[in-house]
């Protein structure tokens, strides 16, 4: 039943001030003159307000401190808190004689057997496979397309965390940048790219998702799940109570799409079910967004207040396979609701959490990073973390470019930092305040310039105990442990 913007601006008045939603609203605000920054402290990497003084006494309750230096040059975390390389791009192998590829991307957690842990793990490599040198190796059975140099690693890694073991997951594919983990135990691994064959050296269509088991190491002949469209993906989650799988876009001219996909009435989800879908199985629709007035919301970025809530209708998809005009191309000013870099995704609380990154120069308002919170019971999309443009990335201290996400243990937010600038992992309190948790210290630049890569991947493992996540470039997953705790909210 669709949402009617009549209907969504009637039960908005009649609250007050938009949908009741549960839990609190509020507003990530990292960097000098953020966007809503008057709505709530200004919070920098220390946690302490930009208010100074006053708020000091916050600083022993909000998160873990702030960040020490690493003597070997990787990764500064607060006190207590000590990390561990688990694999590492041409130092680490697999276990067929190869090194670790490169490009760490989007991570995923399982329970492996006698007490183990698995991890999927993307790799992000685009383009034909001569380009890099350490690809993900074309191992048989496994393979999409041999020109292509991406795809899925899975790493084992035993209870005493000493041994670690990584295979490949699946090979051939490109740009394997986010995806999700389903509710019956595997991984959607998810093409950043819409490139065709003939086109960089490519044999076969990419910008499809392909689903990979972890605890499945049979060869299996890689099927891309047609229905869900080609285009530039970036990640996935799943609807466990209707089915549904939402998807996100990282494009622009014009801008991405955030993208609902409804199975078929008589589908059942279920290990590898997917890749048995016809092509046109399922309907895949792209938003169109009203606000509470019943104004058309054409871009994300219109929101400029954490709080901001819109109601959400959905039209259908003309060519998901976008044989001649890209997905988002076939829709015109006017119909469907855009936002630029639209990134990583993570169902909880009933919904997805997803992200809109580093909204500058192709966004009609420009902001350095939205979350968004996506309620299907509601139809609405709520602006949950908003960072105002940061005027000076390369300092320490603020915060911009989110990417990957996930949901914490210890309650609200773990994000990776994408950025420019310095790169973090950073937390955000169900409040809205932020605290640093991990800054990459690996200067891959110069002395004189220096550069550092994005984090990605964050994710817990099963037990809540360790906090996976991954330096992009050149590769690199770590493993931190720590002191954690549950975060305080509000100023109580």
């Amino acid at each position: 039943m669709s949402l009617s913007r009549r209907d969504f601006a009637r039960r908005s008045a009649s609250t007050g001030a938009g949908i009741a939603l549960a839990g609190s609203v509020g507003v990530l605000a990292t960097a000098p003159g953020a966007l809503a920054a008057d709505t709530t402290d200004v919070v920098g990497a220390d946690g302490a307000g930009a208010a100074g003084a006053e708020h000091a006494g916050d600083r022993h309750r909000l998160g873990y401190g702030p960040l020490i230096p690493d003597p070997k040059g990787l990764l500064a975390l607060p006190a207590g808190f000590s990390y561990r390389v688990i694999t590492h791009t041409g130092v680490t192998k697999l276990e067929s004689g190869e090194f670790t590829p490169s490009n760490h991307d989007g991570t995923a957690t399982f329970e492996g057997p006698r007490g183990t842990t698995l991890l999927v793990n993307n790799h992000e490599l685009g383009g034909p496979r001569a380009k890099w040198p350490h690809p993900v190796p074309l191992t048989e059975g496994l393979v999409y397309d041999p020109a292509a140099a991406g795809g899925c690693t899975v790493v084992e890694i035993s209870r005493d965390g000493r041994h670690v073991g990584e295979w490949v997951g699946i090979a051939g594919t490109s740009t394997n940048c986010a995806g999700g983990r389903t509710p019956w135990g595997t991984w959607l691994t998810c093409e950043e790219t819409e490139d065709k064959a003939g086109q960089n050296g490519m044999t076969k269509d990419h910008g499809y998702v392909f689903e990979v088991d972890p605890y499945d190491r049979r060869p299996r002949t890689p099927h891309p799940i047609k229905a869900l469209g080609r285009y530039a993906h970036e990640a996935v989650v799943v609807d466990p109570r209707s089915g549904r799988l939402y998807l996100t876009e990282d494009a622009a001219k014009p801008n991405g799409l955030f993208y609902r996909w409804t199975p078929p009435h008589d589908f059942e989800h279920g290990r590898g079910r997917l890749r048995t879908l016809d092509a046109d199985a399922g309907i895949l629709e792209a938003p169109r967004c009203f606000d509470s007035g019943g104004r058309f919301v054409d871009d994300l970025s219109r929101a400029t207040k954490t709080g901001t809530v819109y109601g959400v209708d959905w039209v259908e998809v003309p060519d998901r396979d976008a044989r001649d005009v890209p997905v988002r191309k076939q829709f015109g000013d006017g119909e469907v609701t855009r936002a630029l870099k639209l990134e990583g995704m993570w169902w909880a609380d009933g919904g997805a959490y997803l992200v809109s990154s580093y909204g500058r120069l192709d966004s009609p308002v420009h902001h350095d990073g939205q979350v968004w919170f996506y309620n299907p019971r509601r139809r609405t999309l709520t602006l949950k973390v908003l960072l105002g443009v940061n005027p000076d990335p390369g300092r320490d201290g603020a915060f911009d470019g989110p990417d990957n996400i996930t949901v914490s243990p210890y309650g609200g937010l773990i994000i990776a930092e994408d950025g420019a600038g310095v790169q973090h992992l950073f937390g955000a309190t169900d409040d809205g305040r932020t605290y640093p948790i991990a800054r990459n210290e690996l200067n891959i630049g110069t002395p004189e310039n220096p550069a550092y890569s994005e984090f990605t991947g964050p994710v817990f493992s099963p037990d809540g105990r360790t906090l996976f996540a991954n330096i992009q470039e050149p590769g690199i997953m770590l493993a931190i442990t720590g002191p954690w705790r549950r975060q305080r909210v509000g100023r109580g």
